[in-house]
């Protein structure tokens, strides 16, 4: 992600960075949670098609959507914390793409007072990865926030997938591997069957840190696939060749 200077109404401990792709550009303030390498991995893995209409539960700054642009119909986005939500509306009018994004400050634990069932080819989201009675809480509200469950659990994000998604929709998400099994009764009990997982490994000789998985609402019990492992950095700490080509795709 490289820093860009220019010309823009910014507020403050705001910033422009360019997401290296489709010369797309993103607003991030520095006293709120910015987007990492989960996000940009997530937006890879996602099954998107042309003609899809889809939903990010918990946009954040807005990175997945615009990352996902190119490749569906239109893409709806709900952010919980007001400043984050703000951002992500005016970096979809600094990329021109009103007419794809459509981004709204809201509670995904509300969805139903929000959109109609069953609407989303697709739901796609990058959670709060730990309970709050685990890890460190940063002190900073909306990093707190897009790191710990306080606004939203496991079970809120996957229940409003299920509400949301057409028959045979797809839902896919970023999470930690110690919480897999977790995942996968959660995804369950919501009637979103498992088919697809990847492993992300900081190195080769290092265990798994994230996992991305794709389920199926309404599929069939079983076919789970396991990809082979994303490992992201060589031995001598640069990114492998798969992660450049997700930074650098030309």
């Amino acid at each position: 992600m490289k820093k860009m200077k220019m010309m823009y109404d910014l507020k403050p401990f705001e910033r422009i960075d360019d997401l290296l792709t489709d010369g797309l550009k993103i607003i991030q303030n520095e006293n709120e949670f910015c987007f990492s390498l989960d996000a940009v991995l997530l937006a890879h893995f996602a099954n998107v098609h042309r003609k899809d209409c889809g939903l990010d539960l918990g946009t954040g700054t807005g990175v997945i959507p615009l990352l996902l642009a190119n490749k569906a119909a239109k893409i709806h986005a709900l952010e919980i914390n007001p400043v984050t939500a703000d951002i992500a509306k005016r970096n979809v009018i600094l990329n021109n793409l009103s007419e794809k994004i459509i981004v709204q400050q809201a509670d995904y634990r509300n969805i139903k007072e929000i959109f109609s069932a069953q609407f989303a080819d697709f739901v796609i989201v990058n959670p709060p990865y730990r309970p709050l009675q685990k890890g460190y809480i940063n002190d900073i509200d909306g990093v707190a926030k897009a790191r710990h469950e306080i606004t939203a659990t496991l079970a809120d994000v996957i229940a409003a997938a299920h509400y949301t998604l057409r028959f045979h929709g797809r839902f896919t998400m970023v999470h930690l591997p110690e919480r897999l099994a977790e995942i996968i009764v959660q995804m369950r009990q919501n009637n979103i069957e498992p088919k697809r997982i990847r492993f992300v490994q900081p190195k080769t000789d290092k265990p798994p840190n994230m996992v991305l998985i794709e389920g199926v609402h309404g599929g069939a019990i079983g076919g789970l696939k396991v990809d082979r492992s994303l490992i992201v950095h060589n031995d001598d700490g640069t990114y492998t060749e798969e992660l450049i080509k997700y930074y650098y795709p030309d």
